[in-house]
């Protein structure tokens, strides 16, 4: 039988995703695009919070997903939580404060 890849939080990698909540997302937002509710659909996005420092390599955060709304033109940062981890809390309150950006979670 086929063995299973699972990641640190025991969720089954899925169509290439980190867990099935995260593959059900992307299927449904490339829905969205294909109908023109959103464009510019981006998966693994990377943001550099705290730059590399001597001795120390940067810090980033990587976004499940970005897209932009087609009503409005906003731009949207969706990550796929199952758990909220001390470390994702961190860089969500990072994220707002380098970026502006307010993480959705899904």
């Amino acid at each position: 039988m086929g063995r299973e890849s699972y990641n640190k939080f025991r969720n089954i990698r899925t169509d290439g995703f980190a867990s099935k909540r995260e593959a059900a997302k992307a299927a449904e937002l490339q829905v969205w695009q294909k109908v023109g509710a959103i464009s510019e659909l981006e998966f693994q996005v990377k943001y550099e919070l705290i730059p590399k420092q001597e001795g120390e390599s940067a810090l980033s955060y990587v976004a499940d997903f970005r897209y932009r709304d087609s009503k409005d033109g906003k731009i949207h940062v969706l990550d796929s939580k199952g758990m909220r981890t001390d470390v994702y809390t961190i860089k969500r309150k990072l994220m707002r404060w380098v970026y502006g950006i307010i993480i959705e979670e899904v």
